[in-house]
């Protein structure tokens, strides 16, 4: 990792890696504590053929309290062949965990899972990301699964803020044990939904608000389970379906201009 954007990284827990020189630069696997932090600098990480950014927290030492990584200003290309932008896995060692996101781009996977970033930690942690861009993928942008569907995992909270999704298959998804919210976001031009929820193994919760979801096959999806969908001040337009399946709405999202207007939410109030 020392050769990552041209910067130095102290061999230590909790480093940091702040980029010196433009270019573009393989995979990362990252098995500590780290900040990778290239936002004065154009950064790059190709990943034709596998994955950008591998975070195993099962490989990070019992003695690593944080267990957080900080990744900033990052462009992340498959250049049509990569996997996924940033994997996360662990839990069968190291439990929990946070990895925060800002300023990134990831765009251009279109083999094996091809998506943006996919979390599958099965004993749970947190997801922050904010300001960054996933498209242009061959099935997902971010997707938040615990188990990955065979045995649902501790669950995983996730914070989305000014994100734009496009051009993938589904924008967001949460599933089994998921508690996300997003905010101010773009969710524009996916095939099957901007929005999606699931929860046949486990309770998941999505809150969204602020959001302009624009353009997909549906909007906003419920798929099945023990789901709560919350809609707050929301633009829904332009889909061919602005919802499917059940969700509660605070009465101030806008519909309109959408082929069909779908499953009503239920109303509720502020609590």
């Amino acid at each position: 990792m020392q050769d990552l954007c041209g910067g130095h990284l102290q061999d230590r827990v909790n480093g940091e890696i702040n980029c010196l020189d433009p270019g573009g630069f393989g995979a990362v696997t990252i098995t500590k504590s780290i900040t990778i932090d290239c936002h004065e600098v154009f950064a790059s990480i190709l990943n034709s053929g596998t994955n950008g950014i591998n975070i195993p927290f099962n490989s990070f030492a019992a003695t690593d309290v944080r267990k957080t990584v900080r990744l900033r200003n990052l462009n992340l290309n498959g250049i049509a062949t990569g996997l996924l932008g940033v994997r996360i896995t662990g839990g069968s060692v190291i439990t929990g965990g946070t990895v925060i996101i800002e300023d990134c781009l990831i765009d251009g996977n279109f083999a094996g899972n091809s998506s943006g970033l996919f979390d599958e930690r099965t004993a749970g942690g947190q997801l922050f990301i904010s300001n960054t861009t996933v498209r242009n993928t061959g099935l997902n942008g971010i997707v938040v699964f615990p188990g990955q569907g065979s045995v649902a995992g501790a669950r995983i909270d996730a914070a989305f803020d000014n994100l734009r999704l496009e051009n993938v298959r589904v924008g967001v998804g949460a599933v089994n044990n998921v508690r996300l919210t997003i905010n101010r976001s773009v969710l524009a031009g996916n095939s099957l939904a901007g929005i999606v929820a699931g929860g046949a193994l486990a309770p998941t919760e999505v809150n969204a608000s602020n959001n302009v979801i624009s353009s997909n096959a549906t909007g906003v999806l419920n798929s099945g389970g023990t789901v709560t969908i919350r809609l707050a001040n929301n633009d829904i337009t332009l889909n061919d379906t602005a919802i499917s399946g059940a969700t509660q709405s605070y009465g101030n999202n806008r519909l309109q201009g959408n082929t069909a207007a779908g499953t009503a939410p239920t109303p509720i109030s502020q609590q």
